[in-house]
């Protein structure tokens, strides 16, 4: 019996919800309906995707629907889709047209347990998965891994990269295990944006690191976030920000924010963001 699906984004931070994009796949695969939820319709499911503790929950109360499943970290960091949705590969991009690119994951989990970070909590120790598929109107690709390189595979998705022609813009990027033969094949590819680094940790001086790294690849092609208000100083925060300065390298200033969202940041943190 076909169903009709509401899905609500409850971020919206002008991103689209992975999640929503395979359960919608899903969903239209089977012959269901699935549309932008509207409070004065009545849907056989409501599904809401919600990622950062922070964003202002949906109102629910004037929702007519069977059954209302919420899901995303944002609402429990143990959440999952269903096994025979995580096991697809179908995207539906038609939800978000107006984000012209695709998105993709070629691993998921961290060797890393940083402890203001909730990657190995939620997905464990890095390991590959299959890459989904890609935006047939698609202009580059959005890579969203956390630990790009930490991939034991990441080579093969080195290689799916460059033989799609596209530019990529790459979201987590591992400075502290960058070695020459990963920075070769960085400037192999098609950069849409910088490449993202941190420096998230400043009882651990990068300097040495980054000078090394920037003998393989132009400064210019780095942004490195620098995560304020967690166990650092001011001198500590305008070290780091003046050392990647001095490197060419682009600083971006990120306050921290707790999991629970019970801690604010301060004015300092945001003026120096």
């Amino acid at each position: 019996m076909r169903e009709k699906i509401g899905i609500i984004d409850v971020d919206g931070h002008n991103f689209p919800n992975f999640a929503l994009m395979r359960l919608s796949a899903y969903h239209k695969h089977r012959g269901d309906s699935v549309e932008w939820a509207i409070p004065s319709k009545r849907y056989d499911k409501v599904v809401a995707s919600k990622i950062f503790t922070f964003s202002p929950d949906y109102d629910y109360g004037g929702m007519d629907a069977g059954i209302i499943i919420k899901g995303g970290t944002g609402y429990d960091v143990a959440s999952r889709l269903p096994e025979e949705i995580e096991a697809s590969t179908a995207m539906d991009y038609s939800i978000y047209p107006q984000y012209p690119f695709s998105i993709q994951f070629f691993s998921r989990g961290c060797i890393r347990k940083c402890p203001f970070c909730l990657v190995r909590e939620k997905e464990g120790y890095i390991s590959p998965v299959t890459p989904v598929d890609l935006n047939p109107a698609g202009t580059h690709i959005e890579v969203l891994d956390n630990n790009f390189f930490a991939n034991p595979a990441w080579k093969e998705a080195v290689d799916y990269l460059i033989a799609t022609g596209q530019k990529i813009n790459l979201h987590g990027v591992d400075v502290r295990i960058m070695d020459e033969e990963q920075a070769y094949w960085l400037n192999r590819m098609r950069l849409y944006k910088s490449i993202h680094i941190a420096w998230d940790l400043p009882k651990i001086d990068l300097t040495d690191k980054l000078r090394e790294i920037t003998r393989y690849i132009k400064p210019y092609k780095l942004m490195c976030y620098v995560l304020v208000g967690y166990d650092s100083t001011i001198e500590q925060d305008m070290y780091r920000i003046e050392r990647l300065r001095e490197l060419g390298i682009k600083p971006f200033v990120m306050p921290y924010r707790d999991f629970g969202n019970e801690r604010v940041p301060t004015k300092y943190e945001k003026d120096l963001a």
